[in-house]
């Protein structure tokens, strides 16, 4: 995606037009599109190089690479509180912030369909490009290909992140222990309804927005109160749920989460009992879980509770020993049940 010489060729009608086949033939109307809409909205030293491939600078001596790639495919592509293109970002760097990262760079590719408004692209080009730099990343390079009418649904993403961390601070999946606490960093299931209200038509009350965020900072701060963060994710896709069920079939260990603890704003659970969804298993993209010694909760969550992104942090449950990698809860009325994995696909394109 280098930001090539003027392009001698009719400008880009940004309100009236629509991508084109001539836009993916890597001929003049490329070279235009990528001029105007990318290379001017992520516009850096490294996108400016203008190669194949951005030469970078090496991380801080002592620490090592962390690299992730995810892909966005969101229906609808805009939705309250972002679009495809600020989750396409926020979904990257989150990656590399749960293994304790600082992101650094990102690469996009943009797979269009023919006949996409232009308007529509320059405002998600807008929004990541506005992502990108809240979040103090650059997006280095990338690459925009054309599918014909009907085979693509408007626009994918897929973006690739490039970080770096100290060996000491990388959070794993498999490093929970028997007696650790587990800490959620707020509300579930506010991306997911976002997306499902949209899709529904629901009105309600209280608007339901995405959290769509990125968490690198907020990371960062948890690990600087010097707690042995053993575990973080990110719980998108199959929600706290799944998230859970993976975390304790790497650890080998079991878990008990508390119901009465799992904060959820209430316009949230009233849409997910009016779709008869389950808000354990929906999505989030501004949320994180961590896992730590008993011994770090309080500092964790009062470091989590004065950041904008955590104010609702709790304690919600606890890891214990069981052979059998169960995730159970104990239910506001008294009860336990089991939380076992998503089943299936309840909340298809929501990332």
């Amino acid at each position: 995606m280098s930001k090539a010489a003027s392009i001698y060729i009719r400008p880009l009608d940004l309100k009236n037009g629509r991508i084109d086949m001539s836009h993916g033939s890597g001929g003049r109307a490329s070279a235009q599109l990528i001029e105007t809409m990318f290379a001017a909205a992520f516009d850096n030293e490294y996108l400016r190089q203008g190669n194949d491939a951005a030469v970078l600078p090496s991380p801080p001596p002592g620490s090592h690479l962390v690299m992730s790639t995810d892909a966005h495919v969101v229906s609808p592509l805009f939705f309250p509180g972002g679009n495809i293109g600020s989750l396409s970002v926020h979904g990257t760097v989150n990656d590399l912030a749960m293994m304790g990262a600082c992101p650094l760079w990102l690469s996009a590719s943009f797979i269009l369909e023919e006949g996409f408004p232009l308007s529509d692209l320059l405002r998600i080009v807008n929004s990541m490009a506005q992502a990108a730099k809240t979040a103090g990343v650059a997006i280095v390079t990338g690459d925009t290909k054309v599918v014909e009418r009907g085979k693509g649904d408007g626009v994918y993403i897929s973006t690739t992140g490039v970080g770096y961390a100290h060996p000491s601070k990388f959070p794993a999946g498999n490093r929970a222990r028997d007696g650790d606490v587990i800490l959620l960093s707020g509300t579930i299931g506010d991306h997911g309804m976002a997306i499902m209200s949209q899709r529904e038509g629901l009105q309600f009350e209280s608007a339901i927005e995405s959290d769509s965020a990125a968490l690198h900072e907020l990371v960062a701060a948890m690990l600087t109160t010097g707690a042995d963060v053993r575990v973080l994710r990110d719980p998108t896709r199959g929600g706290l749920a799944t998230t859970l069920n993976e975390i304790a079939r790497q650890s080998g260990v079991g878990m008990i989460l508390q119901e009465d603890r799992i904060p959820i704003h209430p316009q949230v659970a009233a849409a997910c009992e009016f779709l008869g969804l389950d808000p354990l298993y929906v999505a989030n993209e501004g949320k994180l879980v961590a896992i730590c010694a008993e011994a770090d909760v309080e500092k964790l969550l009062t470091v989590m509770r004065a950041h904008p992104l955590a104010r609702s942090a709790a304690k919600i449950g606890a890891v214990i020993v069981d052979d059998a990698c169960f995730v159970q809860m104990k239910t506001k009325l008294g009860g336990r049940r089991m939380v076992d994995w998503l089943s299936g696909d309840q909340l298809p394109r929501i990332c």
